[in-house]
């Protein structure tokens, strides 16, 4: 049994000009200016939104257990 896939998409571009529905989506897939990178599920709701704005961001395909989960550990005080 394969394991999942997931996309890993880096934001290359800035979002300055450009229409407000790509800026929508870029934040929508937690992307915050070029360089941020994010790593999300490989499905068509998601493809959907890097098609949408595939001009400002690179992608490519991960395993799921290759992927580092995107937690943020807050430190207790």
């Amino acid at each position: 049994m394969s394991t999942p896939k997931r996309l890993h998409v880096v934001q290359k571009a800035s979002v300055i000009g450009q229409a407000e529905g790509m800026r929508v989506t870029i934040r929508g897939l937690g992307l915050r200016g070029p360089g941020s990178e994010v790593t999300v599920d490989n499905t068509p709701s998601f493809r959907g939104a890097i098609k949408k704005v595939l001009h400002l961001v690179t992608v490519r395909e991960v395993d799921a257990a290759a992927s580092k989960p995107a937690s943020k550990a807050s430190k207790a005080s």
